[in-house]
């Protein structure tokens, strides 16, 4: 029998992260929608219902509830626990941003309303929370802490970790890396944690595994570049990343980035000495661009950098997401999250600091708190693009 499921979303339309991941349930996963997932989806609470609305026909056509609180959903209207799992998926909708350019969506809140059912019926199911935790780092912990305590099986993150690559590349467990690069693209905070998890879901595969990180620092304009330039391996990165995008060529990034308003750099320097940078590529790729994110790395003792693109469908019906709702599957069927939360919780706390700095015009911002340790899984890519 399919594991019944509740969803919590910000709003449901067409190429929402609801629908591309919704999507899969109802209609089986894409591109070919011959085979689909082995989860029903029970009800639905939508927090904004904008006129572009799907999920009030949806709701007609496959049978799910449309409830108006977080708690109907996962009780369907009784004093008990429902469901088998839930999707809290807080991306897209009108919601505000703070003054350092955070966009506030309310996941904390979704994950308080979904533990608090949890809390008073004295029972836990598994938990998925799309892309990163929260905001800010405070809330992105206190979820984090709170599931461990009602010991919720807890799975977070980006569609990009479990994406193609091309070449497949995994880095060999326990490889010492002198050095890694992610390019990415697209508006900093939103599409910078799609390049953070990137990266992380790479070099958590090094020696000693994650063991956190001491501080990130935000750099603009030329400064980007300048930091670079400080690390003899940094540049032959970025071009063994770019080597990876077909048509494109390393001569035109510095003036491209530049030139553009929005483009930027994440210096990251991780706790145990490795050193990696996630250049925002705006300008040099634009958004919609397949294989816009680009990883590389420094594995030492080997003559080349280990190379790869994250290959997206960056158009409907969006099938890499289709790879990210498996690993949903995964953890609602078997209760364990197939790859760990805190590569997630490690990649939020990064991309707060780095907007932090961001906002303080690049002051370096250490990052004691980021004292985050976790070994990688097997869980891994998609195999077939």
């Amino acid at each position: 029998m399919p594991k019944k499921v509740a969803a919590i979303v910000t709003e449901y339309r067409r190429g929402s992260h609801a629908d591309v991941i919704i999507g899969n349930l109802l209609e089986g996963y894409a591109p070919d929608r011959k085979t689909r997932p082995d989860l029903e989806l029970v009800s639905l609470y939508t927090d904004q219902l904008p006129n572009t609305d799907m999920s009030r026909d949806l709701a007609k056509r496959h049978r799910f509830k449309i409830c108006t609180t977080i708690s109907e959903a996962l009780t369907l209207g009784t004093d008990k626990l429902a469901v088998e799992g839930v999707l809290s998926i807080g991306e897209h909708g009108n919601y505000p941003h703070n003054e350092k350019g955070q966009h506030l969506y309310p996941r904390r809140r979704f994950f308080e309303e979904i533990c608090k059912v949890f809390d008073k019926t004295g029972r836990s199911v598994p938990v998925f929370n799309d892309k990163h935790l929260a905001p800010t780092w405070d809330d992105a912990r206190w979820m984090y802490d709170r599931a461990r305590k009602l010991m919720v099986p807890f799975l977070a993150g980006s569609s990009v970790p479990t994406a193609w690559r091309s070449p497949k590349l995994i880095l060999p467990k326990e490889s010492r890396l002198s050095g890694a690069i992610q390019l990415g693209y697209g508006p900093i905070e939103a599409y910078g944690f799609h390049a953070l998890e990137g990266l992380q879901c790479m070099v958590e595969r090094r020696q000693g595994g994650a063991t956190g990180v001491a501080a990130a620092t935000f750099h603009d304009g030329k400064s980007m570049w300048d930091a670079i330039d400080k690390h003899s391996w940094a540049m032959p990165l970025v071009e063994a990343a770019i080597a990876q995008f077909p048509d494109r060529s390393p001569d035109d990034i510095r003036k491209a980035t530049a030139r553009a308003k929005d483009a930027g750099l994440f210096e990251v320097e991780y706790r145990d000495g490795l050193r990696a940078f996630v250049v925002m590529a705006n300008g040099w790729v634009k958004k919609g661009s397949e294989g816009a994110f680009l990883f590389a790395a420094r594995i030492d003792g080997e003559a080349k950098p280990a190379a790869c693109q994250f290959k997206l469908q960056n158009g409907p019906p969006y099938s890499h997401f289709a790879e990210l709702t498996k690993a949903i599957e995964s953890l609602i069927r078997t209760g364990h999250a197939p790859y760990p939360v805190e590569r997630t919780l490690l990649a939020t706390g990064v991309l707060d600091a780095a907007m932090t700095s961001r906002f303080k015009k690049g002051a370096r911002m250490p990052t004691p708190h980021l004292d985050v340790r976790y070994r990688a899984t097997e869980w891994g890519p998609a195999t077939t693009p």
